[in-house]
């Protein structure tokens, strides 16, 4: 193993702790770094103290935000009957990008995992009921399609259903470019029974 300066190995070994971040690329990451002009470096190191210091989550629905509400949620022209539940705060930028959804979101973080120790208190749930009231006409449940999700998003309608708001589960099946043959028998179950008139 190659030796370096304590500083150098420091840096290699936090950016490897970083997801998808192994080893050799946490070294190039720190070489990298290394070659950066002392000014970019400066800026880098700012973004990342910024990022952190004046990020929260959105007090309404868990989105991250530099206020006390974000940007959805203080959007008066989007469908504020509807609401649209993900897991995480990554999935609101891709369902953005399909530029279909005017409604709002509730982010969950997380799931539920018996497996993990995680149980329906562990995430954001509480806050998804308190914000159900009658000006509610839809629930979206747009959790992953992984044993996890699908519980989570079951064990939401159960919840949700004896409120009388219509809950809908996204559909899920083959992606588009996939090859029939290829699909496992749960995709190809989801593909069946997400299937519309066309």
């Amino acid at each position: 193993m190659e030796q370096y300066t304590p500083p150098i190995t420091k840096l290699i070994e936090e950016l490897a702790k970083l997801p998808g971040i192994g080893r050799k690329s946490a070294q190039r990451l720190a070489f990298h770094i290394l070659d950066m002009k002392g000014s970019d470096v400066l800026e880098l190191a700012n973004a990342i103290v910024n990022a952190k210091k004046y990020t929260r989550h959105c007090k309404i629905c868990g989105n991250l935000t530099e206020g006390d509400t974000c940007n959805i949620c203080d959007n008066v022209k989007r469908d504020h009957s509807t609401i649209c539940v993900v897991e995480d705060v990554r999935d609101i930028s891709a369902m953005e990008r399909t530029k279909e959804y005017k409604g709002m979101y509730h982010v969950l973080h997380g799931t539920i995992s018996p497996l993990d120790g995680i149980g329906p208190d562990d995430i954001n749930i509480k806050n998804l009921v308190t914000r159900l009231n009658s000006d509610i006409v839809e629930v979206i449940l747009a959790t992953n399609p992984t044993i996890d999700g699908e519980a989570t998003a079951v064990y939401i309608s159960r919840l949700i259903k004896p409120m009388g708001i219509k809950t809908t589960r996204i559909a899920h099946g083959i992606p588009v470019g996939g090859d029939i043959e290829y699909a496992d028998e749960v995709t190809l179950m989801r593909a069946m029974e997400g299937r519309r008139e066309m």
